[in-house]
Parts: structure tokens; sequence; C-alpha cells
């Protein structure tokens, strides 16, 4: 009858190639946070960030501390 929040696993991604960020969209504002290849430039995208509890959210699912890039 009680419904509980499922507990969310720590997603992981290739530290070693990859380092988090968020584009930017210029026209629009929209933010997407994901994580860059370092070698090519390629982003991969993991969630819409509407503000900043959806920030916080990406920091824990991926266990990232400090700076995220942001780009356009």
């Amino acid at each position: 009858m009680f419904f509980r929040k499922k507990k969310q696993e720590k997603k992981t991604y290739d530290a070693e190639n990859c380092r988090p960020a968020v584009r930017i969209s210029i026209c629009t504002g929209e933010k997407t946070a994901g994580f860059r290849n370092i070698h090519n430039g390629h982003f991969e995208e993991a969630m819409l960030i509407t503000g900043e509890k959806d920030m916080e959210e990406f920091r824990e699912q991926y266990g990232i501390e400090g700076e995220i890039e942001s780009f356009y």
C-alpha cells in the first residue's frame, strides 16, 4: 500500500575519455547536461536541465564534484 521512492543507482561514465559538460542553446537558452569527449568534442546528452534541482540530481547520479564546463 505504501509507495517508496526507488533508490537511484549511481551511473558511470568514461572518465578517461569524457568530461561532464552543459550545452546551452544560443537561441532558447535550453540547457542539456551530458559528457563531452576530450579527443573529438562529441557531446553525449544525459538529461535536460530546467533548474538547479536538475543540476544537483545530475551531479548525484554520476558522482560529479567541482565545476562543470558550459559551452554553446
